[in-house]
């Protein structure tokens, strides 16, 4: 029922109208807003009930504090989370068809949910790609910021909506981009953002599968976030291995979780295992291919599937609270 709340602050811009405000009042808010003073005061309850704003009892005024609008109302911050209750949306209404998979072991396929969980997943990852991608994740592999400046060939393996991809075409313009996604509705999206923003003539997205798609002669291909969800990750590896140019890196961005379950005992670890029974592991069973990793297979899993690959040299680059960074090369 908080979770409801939290997405209709996010959803109706509450929480942004709160952001910076200082103390107001629910008549405030309703004019800063133009929304109904009852059910904000009633909302507002609800937030200082959660705790995530406060009430001034002397003046009855209401107030969301920055450390918490970071997290629920600034789009641009790196802790920017409220994607997840995008999300929530189409997982939700998916819910039966999950059960159905817990009876029969089969999948619930991405393509299977609703259009809030694409544009949730885009909407909560693209902060913290934002924050780190291009400064330490790049950077962090050995030569790759100077290759990316001089002039690169990078394929983007599962890039959703693009945010990855469009992030990274624009930090480097002299280096071309490629992103690649077996979802259509997805790439469609991504096709409008690079539009949008003006980057048409040197990023691409087309539908390709991380096992069949086109070109070769790579200097760069990433998979973020993304691989565990392939119901035969070593396909997607052996291809990137055959594309890659005679010494590309291939960057591998994936959940900062253990195999160990009880190592992920702790708030970013309850969230992504419950995430992996929600979409990560239903996703991968749905394509019927030989392995189902789910999102805490853990890295000697990976690298295993990498070696096999062809991919044999291993080094993790970065990590924070929610992932880990890997170059992979021959």
């Amino acid at each position: 029922m908080a979770g409801l709340c939290t997405s209709i602050g996010d959803r109706l811009g509450l929480y942004a109208a709160m952001a910076g405000a200082g103390p107001l009042t629910s008549h405030q808010l309703a004019d800063r807003t133009g929304l109904a003073e009852r059910y904000l005061r009633e909302w507002l309850a609800a937030q200082v009930a959660g705790q995530y704003v406060d009430h001034h009892r002397d003046d009855d005024t209401y107030e969301l504090p920055a450390e918490r609008a970071a997290v629920l109302a600034d789009p641009d911050a790196p802790t920017y989370a409220a994607g997840l209750f995008t999300m929530l949306q189409a997982l939700y209404a998916t819910e039966n068809e999950l059960m159905d998979a817990f009876r029969t072991g089969e999948g619930v396929g991405w393509g299977d949910h609703g259009p809030a969980l694409f544009e949730g997943t885009a909407k909560f990852f693209r902060p913290g790609y934002a924050a780190s991608l291009v400064p330490e994740w790049l950077a962090s592999v050995e030569g790759m910021t100077g290759r990316l400046e001089a002039g690169a060939k990078v394929a983007d393996v599962g890039c959703g909506f693009g945010h990855s991809t469009l992030l990274m075409a624009r930090a480097f313009p002299n280096s071309r981009f490629h992103g690649y996604d077996f979802h259509r509705p997805s790439v469609e999206a991504a096709r409008g953002l690079a539009a949008s923003q003006g980057m048409g003539d040197r990023v691409a997205f087309d539908v390709a599968t991380a096992q069949d798609f086109p070109g070769g002669g790579y200097d760069l291909i990433t998979f973020f976030d993304c691989l565990h969800d392939m119901s035969d990750p070593g396909a997607a590896l052996r291809q990137a291995e055959r594309a890659l140019s005679e010494d590309g890196v291939c960057m591998l961005v994936e959940p900062n979780m253990s195999a160990d379950v009880e190592e992920n005992v702790h708030p970013v670890g309850r969230g992504l295992s419950a995430a992996s029974v929600a979409v990560c592991l239903p996703a991968a069973l749905a394509q019927q291919g030989p392995e189902a990793l789910g999102n805490h297979a853990g890295e000697a899993a990976m690298r295993r599937i990498a070696d096999a690959a062809g991919l044999h040299h291993w080094t993790l680059t970065a990590q924070s609270p929610v992932n880990r960074v890997y170059a992979l090369a021959r």
